[in-house]
């Protein structure tokens, strides 16, 4: 049986076990979020043994890393060196975005070296192979973009971003934008059906895609290809049509006991981050939320993961439950290792920042222990508490005071130091 089938029959499944363990929560709270579609644990069934995450209600927010060849740059040792860059950073999600090179080889390999829970796009192989055997993404045949989607669920894909809710509508009401359409996926789709006259074969042979995610237990990511990638083009009408339209597909997932996760926007304005998150919880009858990001200013290239987390902790404090990463390199390149560690330590800054907020049970223990052990002037108890020990203990070695016990900015008169000695003293 489908995990969301199991879940509504009111039975405990061993992968419910395994998060509710993880969270410290029971089993029951997650085995009634799940079936009522608030959370999604990702577990295709054709897939081994793999780290198994909760994602959405009652659930720590979670992190998700983007890596995979260009064009450009196909070269699998890095993506390998950045797959467990991100993995020793502490991702809970890795996505393969690959678009140059054997994409399937390049997939199974990232597969077999990582237990992390993984996802992928695949219109970015529908359009390789379209423009391979036919010359144009725009000859992309139903039959193959449905082959091409069954190799992904069949290869072990835990969670795949499908971009279903692009139409024509909501591609119309894009035409005005500063930045138009942004989204990788959503461009693709969107000059196909400008080239056929169609509507969005995704959205059309829905029930189809939803076929090949039962079969292996599949959770269907529903992209947002009409993201602003603007702050002026944030929060319009394309955004909110195709908002309405993952609502509908939401539903119809779920009557098929499909789990659903609904990805959000990219570029914008902090004012509009906490109410575009609250009404995409509401549209979509609180279905565990994926946000990009998101970037809440467009002046910040080579700083983006720091602008994609001041966005991501607002949302994540607002209902997000899953931040993508945003790495340095956002608009400039494809990024490197050290770009991508950058990138998840950021985000799960956000994360975590947003669980203390939201009351987490446990999140706050963190935060109070390394407290303590700066008051104590403790450093090994504060490097293994730093949510990126290595470089906390590389800048003070750097950076290395004189005296042992304090740091060089403080020197002498550190406060915990002083504090000390007229303890002492006392």
């Amino acid at each position: 049986m489908l995990q969301l089938a199991i879940a509504r029959a009111g039975k405990i499944s061993d992968q419910v076990k395994v998060v509710a363990n993880a969270e410290g929560v029971s089993s029951d709270l997650v085995r009634e979020n799940l079936a009522n579609g608030r959370l999604a644990i990702p577990c295709n069934k054709n897939r081994g043994d793999r780290n198994l995450y909760g994602i959405g209600a009652g659930m720590t927010v979670k992190v998700n890393a983007n890596i995979g060849t260009s064009g450009e740059i196909d070269d699998i040792e890095m993506e390998l060196e950045k797959l467990r860059a991100v993995e020793e950073a502490g991702a809970h999600a890795v996505m393969d975005l690959s678009t140059g090179g054997d994409l399937r080889k390049t997939r199974k390999i990232l597969l077999e070296n990582t237990r992390l829970c993984t996802g992928s796009v695949p219109i970015y192989e529908a359009a390789a192979v379209a423009r391979r055997t036919e010359g144009s993404f725009n000859k992309l045949s139903v039959d193959t973009l449905l082959e091409v989607i069954r190799w992904h669920a069949e290869d072990g894909i835990d969670f795949l971003t499908l971009h279903c809710g692009v139409t024509r509508e909501s591609a119309k009401l894009a035409q005005d934008r500063i930045c138009g359409t942004v989204s990788r996926g959503g461009t693709l789709l969107v000059d196909w059906m400008e080239h056929n006259n169609e509507e969005n074969p995704l959205y059309t042979h829905y029930d189809e895609v939803l076929d090949i995610c039962r079969e292996y237990d599949v959770t269907i990511s529903l992209g947002d290809g009409m993201r602003p990638g603007s702050l002026a083009d944030s929060f319009d009408q394309a955004q909110i049509h195709e908002l309405y339209v993952l609502a509908e597909l939401t539903r119809r997932a779920w009557e098929r006991d499909v789990q659903v996760i609904i990805e959000g926007p990219g570029h914008v304005p902090l004012d509009q981050v906490e109410a575009q998150v609250k009404m995409m919880k509401t549209v979509c009858k609180d279905a565990p939320f994926y946000i990009l990001g998101p970037l809440v200013t467009d002046v910040a290239p080579g700083y983006d993961h720091i602008t994609g987390a001041i966005g991501g902790a607002v949302a994540a404090m607002a209902g997000a439950d899953f931040l993508c990463y945003v790495t340095p390199a956002e608009h400039l390149s494809l990024p490197d290792a050290k770009q991508a560690k950058h990138g998840v330590i950021a985000s799960r800054i956000a994360a975590h920042a947003a669980d203390v907020a939201r009351g987490h049970k446990g999140a706050r223990d963190w935060d109070d222990d390394m407290s303590r052990r700066r008051a104590e002037l403790d450093w090994e108890g504060m490097f293994r508490n730093a949510i990126d020990p290595e470089t906390a203990q590389a800048i003070r070695t750097q950076g290395m005071s004189n005296d042992p016990d304090v740091c060089s900015m403080c020197g002498e008169f550190c406060t915990y130091k002083v504090r000390k000695k007229d303890t002492e003293r006392q």
